[in-house]
């Protein structure tokens, strides 16, 4: 990939990253019907257009949701008003954010966790030309996010909170859009960042900065689920079996991502569900672990109440075991064991290869004659 073509690229990654940060509007949708006297088997998936939805795209795409025996229509929404839409029941079931909804759960959202997608999605990065080294080192400096209340600026908060920084007095932050971090980093208006995906990966990409929290990779946060299935509460009471439906559906979808990545990066892009390239899009998905779980997201959903809680982004006042049981559920038919004996394709050219660099991978699959021909193991 040259620099032309990956400026190009980088541009609308960027650009579909900062659409999906500052859009306002709401979500198109048409009134679901519900079956009289009965459970309904239609189901309305929210989306935003992101590379971490890979699951959603191939639920769809490879049919998860018609073999659990139910009609899916996908409802694209916008960051801005994603949570009221899922509560005001515009759309039926997504996955997303633990940390994202569970201030809205203790404020009163009718909204159901019922299993984990993946993990490992968010970073606090410092910029390498200065001289922060740990997450103790923010202390003074100014920190740029996404936006206040944002997932990677929740992450940072609790990261700080639990180093003995204090993200209310011993660190500025200043709010830039998502694809602008670098460029504040660059102009030394910011000294460190915190960000998602595939933001991450492109600065690592560019020398620009250097993790000192990963949830990919440090503990506690390398095995606690970022994302889970979120189903809207009043459906799941009046249509619990297509709940739990929707929930194998999207469970069995991300075991598919995790052995095929290349693949469901292919298949996001080329069904144009998100504005990226292959190639980029793979990088982005090969940094997250998508493995499906539901006691792993059960212990997710209680130990970020907890730090939440110490971060002061929860009430002082709130019961964290009750907050965890209103937030997860139990649904039938859907557990560790069940997933444990679940079975997926496997593609020859949905691997990418081991041991490369996110930026040696990129020209790897750019170069070869197509995706799959580089990604086949040998």
């Amino acid at each position: 990939m040259n620099n032309s073509q990956r400026g190009r690229a980088m541009s609308a990654v960027l650009a579909t990253v900062m659409l999906c940060a500052s859009a306002v509007l709401g979500c198109k949708r048409e009134t679901a019907t519900v079956t009289p006297g009965g459970e309904s088997n239609k189901i309305r998936v929210g989306y935003i257009g992101l590379t971490c939805e890979a699951p959603i795209f191939t639920a769809v795409e490879k049919g998860f949701f018609k073999e659990e025996g139910l009609e899916v229509e996908l409802v694209r929404c916008q960051w801005a008003t994603y949570k009221d839409a899922l509560a005001l029941g515009r759309f039926d079931v997504t996955h997303h954010l633990v940390m994202y909804f569970l201030k809205p759960i203790e404020q009163g959202l009718d909204v159901k966790f019922t299993g984990g997608i993946h993990r490992g999605c968010l970073r606090v990065q410092a910029g390498t030309k200065g001289n922060i080294q740990t997450i103790k080192d923010l202390k003074g400096k100014i920190v740029g996010v996404p936006g206040l209340g944002t997932p990677p600026f929740m992450f940072a908060t609790r990261v700080m909170a639990a180093n003995g920084v204090d993200p209310s007095k011993d660190v500025q932050w200043r709010v830039y859009p998502a694809g602008e971090l670098g460029l504040a980093l660059d102009r030394g208006l910011v000294d460190a960042v915190a960000d998602s995906e595939p933001i991450g990966s492109l600065l690592l990409a560019q020398g620009k900065v250097h993790n000192i929290a990963d949830q990919a990779k440090d503990a506690p946060y390398k095995d606690e689920y970022c994302c889970a299935v979120l189903v809207n509460g009043t459906f799941l009471t009046k249509n619990p079996k297509a709940s739990a439906a929707a929930t194998r559906a999207l469970l069995k979808a991300a075991k598919w991502v995790s052995v095929n990545p290349v693949a469901a990066a292919r298949l996001s892009v080329e069904k144009k569900y998100i504005s990226s390239t292959v190639e980029l899009n793979a990088v982005a998905i090969s940094n997250l672990d998508y493995v499906p779980g539901v006691a792993g997201a059960e212990l997710a959903v209680s130990q970020s109440a907890r730090d939440m809680k110490t971060a002061g982004m929860l009430a002082p006042q709130t019961d964290l075991d009750d907050l965890a049981r209103k937030a997860f559920v139990h649904l039938e038919g859907v557990s560790d064991e069940w997933l444990r004996g679940l079975e997926v394709e496997r593609l020859a050219d949905g691997r990418f290869i081991e041991g490369l660099d996110i930026r040696q991978f990129a020209d790897a699959l750019q170069r070869a004659d197509g995706p799959g021909n580089c990604c086949k193991r040998k």
